[in-house]
């Protein structure tokens, strides 16, 4: 079991070069197929700028956004040209509505979606609906990579969230070629049931599970210290020196399929380090 499809999703010149770091890095060594596709957004509020705007002014954004995803197109060549592996280029335009779509039909056929941290300084109002779209509406899993911190070839022990949840079983099995490559799986429950099928052996039925695959998974089981579970998981990712976290992504809305929830958002606001999720 290995990825063979991997996606990656450029929108911002700065973000660029790391997160086609991570994901080259990701495909070489899985021997994967790396898709990379580059986009130029336009940011404009649809609802109310096309009302009174007239063609030489809508055709002026989408020449820029043109140009923005041409300029992205060239960096990843550029960048990519340097790495002894297969890979491939596409650039388009997306309203910022719209974005979410475009990613989500992309990472429909991706093993895995790699994307920078949707939140920071300098970090644009398209990259939440990026990594929305993969998660949502292409039902992929997600790696979303920290900007300054090197990528790792295989990381060698691994922080894995588990909650009972279809959401984090979908993030295990998704994660399996990860986990089966790291060096040490610490299974964090926080505060499980006192009542229920499992109360007596907190993830013993995922232990085994991951142990039939040849994945070398220990149990953390932890208390509620702290207000948040994102901070319990982020503190024992520093305790045992994790350069990794696997998790269940959280949603929810009205509207739309679906937006972060709040554990989801508040784990990739603070980590500092590569978060994989999937839904």
């Amino acid at each position: 079991m290995a990825f063979k499809t991997i996606l990656t999703v450029v929108t911002d010149e700065a973000l660029a070069p790391s997160v086609l770091d991570h994901a080259a890095l990701l495909a070489t060594g899985f021997d994967a197929h790396l898709d990379v596709l580059c986009l130029g957004v336009d940011r404009t509020q649809t609802g109310y700028y096309y009302a009174g705007a007239n063609a030489v002014v809508l055709q002026e954004t989408l020449n820029r956004a043109t140009s923005e995803a041409e300029g992205l197109a060239e960096i990843a060549k550029q960048r990519l040209g340097k790495i002894d592996g297969r890979w491939s280029v596409e650039h388009g335009v997306a309203q910022l509505a719209d974005v979410g779509r475009h990613v989500g039909q992309r990472a429909r056929f991706a093993d895995v979606v790699v994307l920078p941290k949707p939140y920071g300084e300098g970090h644009g109002i398209e990259l939440e609906p990026v990594v929305e779209g993969a998660l949502f509406e292409g039902h992929a899993p997600v790696m979303v990579v920290p900007d300054a911190v090197d990528p790792p070839s295989h990381p060698k022990r691994v922080v894995l969230g588990w909650n009972e949840s279809a959401e984090a079983l979908n993030a295990v099995r998704a994660a399996l070629p990860v986990l089966i490559a790291a060096d040490k799986v610490h299974v964090v429950v926080i505060d499980p049931p006192q009542h229920g099928p499992n109360r007596s052996d907190p993830g013993g039925l995922l232990s085994q599970y991951l142990a039939r695959h040849g994945v070398k998974a220990e149990i953390d089981v932890l208390s509620k210290t702290m207000p948040r579970v994102s901070d319990i998981l982020l503190r024992h990712v520093a305790d045992v020196d994790a350069d990794m976290v696997v998790m269940g992504a959280y949603g929810h809305s009205r509207f739309r399929e679906a937006i972060l929830g709040g554990a989801t958002r508040n784990m990739l606001e603070q980590a500092g380090l590569t978060v994989f999720m999937a839904h």
